[in-house]
């Protein structure tokens, strides 16, 4: 399966210390944008996949690293890259907008 999910005990070891970049989904069960969001992240994990780790964070059994990443509102996107968020994008993302940040990450 393309897509993970993460904790807040699993954080660092799936997302800061990857070995390449990841794309966090910061979710809750009873958000409808996030249901919208969820088909366009397993249609780019499965194209993305061994070049780009998808992971799903429940932001409603995970509150502290939702916390220290400041977000308020979901869906909110995350990418990143050796670590460090290079880029945040809040609301439902296109397939087009996540597949051109990951070109930019890439290049």
């Amino acid at each position: 399966m393309p897509e993970i999910t993460v904790t807040d005990a699993s954080f660092d070891s799936e997302v800061l210390k990857s070995t390449i970049p990841v794309l966090v989904d910061f979710w809750a069960v009873w958000c409808g944008p996030c249901k919208m969001q969820n088909p366009i992240l397993e249609e780019v994990a499965k194209d993305y996949e061994g070049k780009v780790k998808i992971a799903k964070f429940n932001v409603d059994e995970n509150p502290v690293i939702a916390g220290k990443y400041g977000v308020m509102s979901i869906p909110t996107l995350l990418l990143f890259k050796d670590g460090q968020v290079v880029k945040q994008m809040i609301g439902v993302q296109s397939r087009e907008t996540l597949v051109e940040e990951f070109k930019k990450i890439q290049a």
